[in-house]
């Protein structure tokens, strides 16, 4: 029985940011929260990375409770500590002293290894005409699609 593969997106991420540079990060997790995980119970809506003492932690992202977790069961919201070589955390240190970048989680995903994996971007916000050209390009693209499927 195979299982239906684990990618969960932050679809407003690319709405209201401008992805510069993308980076795939492994999570420490326990192991009710990546029960959770492979149900399919997480959201990266509002969530955000941020440095602490050297190391990169996500924030605000929530991974519900594992339904058979008992008192071992996790908090939901907790902060969690992403995985990446030096040299990744450094090119993310250096891009994110500039001003109006961030770090955001992008993508949430379970590789063919069975490991959790996070896609973060080092993103600059858009403005609001800029979401608005967005939309419009968005909008074209589907009437095109739906011209050539006639």
């Amino acid at each position: 029985m195979k299982q239906t593969p684990i990618n969960i997106k932050n679809k407003r991420a690319t709405f209201d940011y401008e992805l510069v540079e993308v980076f795939t990060a492994g999570m420490v997790l326990t192991g009710t929260e990546i029960k959770s995980i492979r149900l399919g119970k997480a959201s990266l809506v509002e969530s955000y990375a941020i440095f602490e003492g050297g190391e990169l932690w996500v924030r605000n992202m929530h991974i519900a409770e594992y339904f058979y977790g008992s008192y071992n069961n996790h908090v939901a919201r907790r902060d969690r500590k992403l995985l990446l070589n030096k040299k990744e955390l450094q090119k993310l240190i250096r891009l994110t002293k500039e001003t109006g970048f961030t770090i955001i989680p992008v993508r949430l995903f379970i590789n063919e290894k069975g490991l959790a994996k996070l896609v973060i971007a080092v993103a600059k916000g858009k403005k609001q005409y800029d979401k608005r050209q967005s939309l419009k390009e968005k909008e074209d693209k589907r009437d095109m699609d739906r011209m050539f499927k006639q």
